[in-house]
């Protein structure tokens, strides 16, 4: 049986992932919801910490002749984790990946409210190294070396940090920056940045691109 990875967002929980969930445990596939504590720690230590435990959970779940290719669908946050613990990680029966708002390439919301008071402080060490500089994070992770898509919101519902965005964005991570090299798929949606996950139209092509590679 295939199994799949979820990995939520900056400061959310594993029950913003159950709806995505439902749907793909009646897809067939074997689930692995995971959560973790995202405004603890830095990105490199979330990633090499807690990811280890949901592939665990993973080859518990099924005996070793029937454990099939590992999947993984990220929101946010999630999918930089997933950049990071494969840049240091092998993973033979990888399967496909879908990222839901990912800053591939950092968030200029970051850059512009990073001094602002409490932010440090609300999204932690992780969400503070969501930056768009050449030396930060999700710039120094590299292209892809495995089959991604991604699914980029369109519409926002926080005007607030949309001002600090290039347009179209979804109101944390502009379009462009959802982007990254490597990828196999893209597709933008009008879904603002906290409901990607739980979107009908993003969970039905999350599951068209787990079962064959496209989105449509």
């Amino acid at each position: 049986m295939e199994c799949v990875v979820l990995l939520h967002g900056l400061a959310r929980t594993d029950k913003s992932m159950s709806v995505m969930q439902a749907r793909l445990e009646r897809e067939g596939f074997l689930v692995v919801n995971h959560g973790y504590p995202s405004r603890k720690y830095p990105i490199e230590e979330l990633a090499n910490r807690f990811l280890p435990l949901a592939l665990a959970q993973c080859a518990r779940s099924s005996l070793p002749s029937e454990c099939g290719k590992i999947h993984f669908v990220t929101h946010s946050l999630g999918g930089i984790l997933v950049r990071q613990y494969l840049n240091d990680h092998r993973l033979p029966k990888l399967g496909r990946v879908v990222m839901l708002g990912p800053p591939n390439h950092g968030s200029q919301v970051v850059d512009k409210l990073a001094w602002a008071p409490g932010f440090s402080w609300y999204n932690g060490p992780a969400g503070m190294q969501l930056g768009t500089s050449e030396t930060g994070i999700p710039a120094r992770l590299g292209p892809a070396d495995f089959e991604v898509g991604v699914i980029a919101g369109t519409r926002s519902i926080n005007l607030f940090l949309s001002l600090f965005l290039p347009n179209p964005n979804d109101g944390k991570v502009s379009v462009e920056n959802t982007k990254l090299a490597g990828m196999q798929d893209h597709i933008q949606i009008p879904v603002s940045h906290p409901f990607l996950m739980r979107d009908p139209k993003a969970i039905g092509y999350t599951v068209n691109f787990l079962k064959t590679g496209s989105f449509r």
